[in-house]
């Protein structure tokens, strides 16, 4: 799923690079997006109606699982989630600093992002297939891979340099949008999906939000403390993720409809 949602990740921005390097200004570049946008609608519109009760494609769940309740280890993940989240720079704040710094041409900025998304989409793949066998430990990896990418960013070094922190930080992307949600899953009865999922997504944004208030605040004071709270708090939740691990056990990672 998430390597076929980074096809548009990696498309969309390669075609406003080359709209910026034929002369053309950002409304140019953004104007054909809303082709593929109108037919994302048009897609999901034709899918809601084929399969209105999507509940219903899978198999009942034991009434035994109406009243459990959230586990522990749900709570401890979801703090490690929040964490990844809050620590992770968004990328428009590193292109700020790109084109500032003046690195690369500004023409290169969305070509540098269409090779973290087509990372995304690799390690998306990857890890998808390591979470199979390994459970929650493909969630840590991702998470560690992801703390040296904003310190590589802001310290520039040319374009190899930038090539190696945009492959880390789609890395990092790619375990927080696939593997990091399928855990959720994974770690709490059938019944309280829905619930589980809201909460995650809740923490999440709130906590992605917070995180990029304070780290813009940041860009503005010490670049080096900006750095470290990004990969100390990418690091911290790969030891989270690494705990929950180990109490869950690959073998709890199976969904529970299986």
């Amino acid at each position: 799923h998430e390597a076929l949602d980074q096809i548009g990740a990696v498309s969309g921005p390669l075609l406003v690079s080359l709209v910026l390097y034929l002369g053309g200004d950002y409304r140019d570049a953004f104007a054909p997006l809303l082709l593929p946008a109108l037919a994302c609608l048009a897609l999901m519109f034709v899918a809601s109606l084929r399969y209105p009760r999507t509940a219903l494609l899978e198999a009942p769940s034991p009434a035994s699982e109406g009243d459990a309740r959230l586990p522990r280890l749900f709570w401890l993940y979801l703090a490690g989630s929040a964490l990844a989240a809050a620590g992770y720079a968004d990328f428009p704040l590193l292109a700020l600093h790109l084109e500032r710094q003046g690195d690369v041409a500004a023409s290169w900025l969305p070509a540098i992002y269409a090779v973290a998304m087509a990372i995304d989409a690799l390690a998306a793949l990857a890890l998808g297939r390591l979470f199979d066998r390994l459970g929650l430990a493909s969630v840590a990896l991702g998470a560690a891979l992801a703390a040296p990418a904003v310190p590589l960013f802001l310290a520039g070094g040319g374009l190899p340099v930038l090539v190696l922190a945009a492959a880390l930080w789609g890395t990092g992307l790619a375990a927080q949008e696939s593997v990091m949600r399928a855990a959720v899953a994974a770690l709490v009865p059938r019944a309280r999906r829905g619930s589980a999922f809201g909460l995650f997504n809740s923490a999440y944004g709130v906590s992605w939000f917070a995180g990029s208030a304070l780290l813009g605040v940041l860009y503005g004071l010490s670049l080096p403390a900006l750095a470290a709270l990004s990969a100390s708090a990418q690091a911290l939740a790969a030891l989270v993720f690494l705990g929950v691990s180990r109490r869950a056990g690959p073998a709890s990672m199976a969904p529970a409809s299986e």
